[in-house]
């Protein structure tokens, strides 16, 4: 076998001192970790290796004989550098090493590591060797640790797990939020924080997706330490090593208390009444709707209940709101109690009220007479005595009940229909129930039409003023009452019966009886131009909702003066439903009318709110009799004593007595007797156009004017 010699390479046996500087340069230069340049006392540079190159982009021939300040030193290091440079050649010792922030030749900043040494050879002049390492890489790992930490710190719990799902770590976030330090949970697994709301299926289903995806997030009910319950808001994501196996586990954790109490709080403002703790409208018909669709595919009825609280305006006016709202709370408590659990007791807003009765029967009766059980129930529940505080309150409501089964019903419709049937409860008489059926309907599509009649008739100028005549005991002529009449182009000549409510109803008695006061002070205007009629007066009567407008006294003024009428020619005549409320207010209006020289009379005086108690401190010059009193004259006896009665009660107060409905000669002739002022009715006239009635001032006697249509039935 050959001997083994050594290879006689420029590394073996002593290396000359060329050898070492070829060694030594070949080194500098493919150091390709470290960045080594030389610098001249004055910075200029004379040394620049491959990493240089790398690490601040300038190559060797830009550098060499480059200055270093101008090179890699930022701006704001320029004085700090030079000075450095100076101290190092000054003691030949480098600065000691440290990381700085340098220069790249397209502006970014380079983190190093930077060490220095000065080299001194004989007859030359000194160099200064700086040797950077790429601290780069370095920082961003820094970073990424500085923002995990702060990420683990977050105000989210987290914990990290190993890949049998052992806690290794939770952070001060996850100790807040289970009240389990981290000592306590260290070594566990999240099943210590486990409520058992969640079935074994979930938690399977987890793992699954986790095993597949390496990813899960959703909602979890965890239990803290001390038993509260709570709903989290969780993420796992699986950690992996470069292989692929799972290593960790990292859980992040939300709770979502607050956030559950917001949804909550948002919910209950959106769908609940905040006064009674109802659901509201939209809650209401949202499930009545479903309901409604329910029962067609189930060919089940139900019900709808509308509640209405009677006089509850008079209440609020006389109590005050507060215990109005105290009596609100205490009806929502009843019906709460009364309505099954799957029913529906709701409130629309204000006094009007909601009860939703759901698969009743498939048979419609005994829908019906389960509807109406629940109703009489309501009533009698709603019926009892209330304790406001330290008042006690009777109330009352009234009800009304539309069925709906296999019959397709919009929402709409029904709602319609119950309030149309409540409408009827309250006419009749309140504290009562009535059910919905088609005559209703049919009712309110007439009275829809007869609205938007008046509102074309008041377009097209349909109205006109018809007059009754009204008389002294002799028979003698001294005025009219003005009653409106409308000619429909569709049903003809029509009374005020026909449609006064329904334009008080829809607020179109305003402007009606707007209008009906501006002709009758036209009709004095001119009939004060003429001897024969300068004296007769002329009664309007004025509704509740017109008189309580709050610039009625100044209407009647602009009014009067508009047309130059003597306001002592002018009677107003007011019902007694509007002495019901309010009656303060409602003096200080009539007194400022009577100041203005308005008469003022009391209609229909006996029918309504009649009180001496009130009836002292009005204004008034005149009662009326009504006619239900006059028209069973002189056979009943009842009638007889109610006539005399107001007739005593009028000359007391010093008021004159106006019998309105006096159709024959025995009813005159008894009135009169009893000490009566003044007669209208069909004995003496019938309503009549203006310009009949302008005829018939020129008689001596009017009692002869029936003989005009002797045998026409009375108009009202």
């Amino acid at each position: 076998m050959a001997e083994l010699k050594a290879d006689p390479t420029p590394w073996g046996g002593r290396p000359s001192r060329k050898d070492t500087e070829v060694r030594f340069k070949k080194l500098f230069e493919e150091a390709d970790a470290m960045s080594i340049q030389g610098y001249l006392p004055d910075g200029t540079v004379v040394y620049w290796n491959l990493a240089s190159e790398r690490i601040y982009g300038y190559t060797a021939a830009e550098a060499l004989g480059a200055n270093l300040l101008d090179l890699i030193i930022p701006p704001e290091m320029h004085d700090q550098a030079a000075a450095a440079v100076r101290w190092m050649f000054e003691t030949g010792k480098g600065i000691p090493p440290s990381r700085l922030t340098l220069k790249h030749k397209d502006g970014r900043r380079v983190p190093v590591y930077s060490s220095h040494t000065i080299i001194s050879i004989p007859g030359q002049s000194p160099v200064m060797f700086c040797m950077d390492a790429d601290m780069s890489a370095l920082d961003q790992a820094e970073a990424e640790l500085r923002i995990a930490a702060a990420a683990f710190e977050s105000q989210q719990g987290m914990l990290i797990t190993d890949a049998e799902g052992v806690i290794l770590r939770v952070n001060a976030a996850f100790t807040r939020a289970t009240g389990y330090a981290a000592a306590e949970a260290v070594g566990k697994t999240p099943r210590l924080i486990r409520s058992g709301r969640q079935p074994p299926e979930f938690y399977r289903a987890l793992w699954q997706d986790l095993r597949t995806a390496g990813f899960w997030q959703g909602e979890i009910w965890n239990q803290r330490k001390n038993g509260e319950v709570y709903a989290d808001w969780v993420t796992i994501s699986a950690v992996k090593d470069e292989q692929g196996r799972v290593t960790n586990y990292v859980g992040t954790q939300t709770d979502m208390t607050q956030r559950k109490n917001a949804e909550a709080k948002i919910t209950r403002l959106a769908f609940f009444d905040p006064l009674t703790q109802l659901p509201n409208r939209r809650l209401m018909l949202d499930r009545l709707q479903r309901s409604v669709a329910a029962n067609l595919r189930n060919h089940r009825a139900g019900a709808l209940l509308f509640i209405d609280v009677d006089d509850f305006q008079t209440l609020n006016d006389t109590l005050g709101h507060d215990l109005g709202d105290f009596l609100l709370q205490q009806i929502a408590q009843r019906l709460s109690v009364i309505v099954r659990e799957r029913d529906t007791a709701a409130r629309l807003g204000g006094d009007e009220f909601v009860v939703l009765l759901e698969d009743l029967s498939s048979d419609l009766t005994e829908a019906a007479a389960a509807a109406k059980t629940v109703g009489d129930t309501i009533l009698t529940s709603l019926s009892q005595v209330y304790h406001l505080q330290e008042q006690e309150y009777l109330g009352s409501v009234s009800l009304g009940i539309t069925l709906f089964s296999q019959q397709e019903s919009s929402v709409d419709e029904l709602l319609k229909q119950a309030d149309l049937a409540l409408y009827e409860a309250k006419a009749a008489g309140r504290n009562t129930l009535r059910f919905f059926d088609l005559e209703m309907q049919a009712a309110v599509t007439r009275r829809a039409a007869l609205m938007n009649g008046l509102r074309e008739g008041l377009r097209r100028q349909q109205f006109k003023l018809f007059l009754q005549p009204q008389v002294n005991c002799d028979g003698t002529l001294v005025g009219a009452e003005a009653l409106v009449r409308w000619h429909c182009p569709i049903r003809g000549l029509m009374s005020p019966a026909d449609f006064i409510s329904v334009a008080e109803e829809s607020g179109l008695i305003l402007p009606l009886g707007q209008w009906v006061l501006e002709t009758a002070c036209a009709l004095l205007a001119t009939w004060a131009a003429h001897p024969a009629t300068e004296h007769l007066t002329l009664a309007v009567n004025v509704s509740a909702r017109q008189f309580r407008q709050a610039d009625f006294v100044d209407q009647m003024v602009a009014t009067l003066n508009r047309f130059q009428t003597n306001p002592r020619r002018l009677k107003l005549e007011l019902t007694e439903s509007l002495l019901v409320d309010q009656l303060d207010e409602v003096i200080v209006t009539m007194s400022a009318l009577k100041a203005l020289g308005l008469g003022l009379a009391l209609d229909d005086f006996g029918t309504g709110y009649s009180s001496l108690a009130y009836l002292r401190h009005l204004p008034l010059e005149q009662l009326k009799i009504d006619r239900s009193f006059v028209r069973d004259l002189p056979a009943d006896h009842d009638s007889a004593a109610i006539a005399r009665t107001i007739i005593v009660l009028g000359q007391t107060m010093g008021l004159r007595v106006l019998a309105e409905g006096v159709e024959t000669q025995a009813q005159r002739d008894l009135l009169a007797s009893l000490g009566c002022h003044y007669f209208q009715g069909y004995f003496f006239g019938e309503p009549m156009p203006t310009d009949a009635f302008q005829e018939l001032t020129s008689g001596p006697k009017v009692n002869a004017a029936r003989l005009i249509h002797p045998t026409a039935e009375p108009v009202l």
